[in-house]
């Protein structure tokens, strides 16, 4: 890639980084800053409001709103529970933000398969990398977490920070960043590997990214949404109280290949017998 064209990246961050941190601090805060610095605050604040703001919405409606709708009344966590949940979030929110930033230095530098305009590539090949990225991913992501458990080190030192929230009264969406910054970075590592193997498109990249805090508040909201094949939180509650099924990120298609699916409905039928 030629000086040139890599400019078109650093240019798009450089925007990102004037429409966040210029709306939210005074400029002679965050102007003066290596260019790398800004990326990585404006990562941390963008993700931080993303992660409260989505959160406290989130747990509005559900507890408060439609109280007893979706979550029985004694399945509700506690708000000591949340804030816990919250606390250990954003310890670790410093660290996981300093991924999207190592990547868009990477991008910038012309080291990976990034490019910049769908219309460089059109959308046909657009939709089949980004499908490809999104398999890469979930591949990565299963076998990532698998192994969290797997590797009695890795499971007591770090995975086991976010398996403290064991049964239903314990979830909330808050706990979807409630992990290790450690294990929070491992998790997401495989989209980052996927931009040297995948063609990528830089925006949608960035985009997956923060939707990962939309995802896992998702996913631990313990609501059966029964949409198939998508690993919702009727799944990933059970991951939560078996520790041995469920790994998946997206869909349930590399626990149903490899035999670790465990379906909510079957778990529902035990309960009427």
């Amino acid at each position: 890639m030629g000086d040139e064209y890599l400019q078109q990246f650093l240019d798009e961050t450089t925007w990102y980084n004037h429409i966040v941190l210029g709306y939210l601090l005074p400029t002679n805060l965050w102007y003066p800053l290596p260019h790398f610095l800004q990326t990585w605050l404006r990562n941390y604040l963008a993700g931080t409001l993303l992660y409260l703001i989505s959160g406290f919405l989130w747990c509005f409606y559900i507890y408060y709103l439609k109280r007893n709708v979706y979550v029985p009344k004694d399945a509700i966590p506690t708000n000591k529970a949340m804030l816990l949940q919250i606390y250990v979030a954003m310890k670790a929110m410093p660290w996981y933000c300093a991924l999207p930033s190592l990547s868009e230095y990477m991008i910038e530098n012309g080291w990976t398969k990034c490019y910049d305009r769908v219309g460089e590539v059109g959308w046909l090949p657009h939709l089949l990398y980004l499908s490809l990225y999104l398999v890469f991913v979930e591949f990565g992501i299963y076998w990532m977490h698998r192994e969290l458990h797997d590797i009695k080190p890795l499971y007591k030192y770090l995975h086991a920070t976010h398996h403290i929230y064991n049964k239903q009264n314990t979830l909330s969406p808050f706990a979807g960043l409630a992990f290790h910054p450690v294990d929070g970075i491992l998790q997401a590592v495989p989209h980052v590997i996927a931009l040297f193997i995948i063609p990528t498109h830089f925006t949608t990249h960035v985009g997956l990214l923060f939707l990962e805090a939309i995802w896992t508040a998702n996913i631990h909201d313990c609501i059966h949404g029964k949409l198939w094949p998508v690993m919702g939180a009727g799944y990933h509650t059970i991951h939560h109280t078996t520790y041995r099924h469920n790994y998946g990120h997206y869909t349930i298609w590399m626990d149903w290949m490899l035999g670790t699916l465990r379906d909510p409905s079957d778990e529902e039928g035990k309960k009427v017998t």
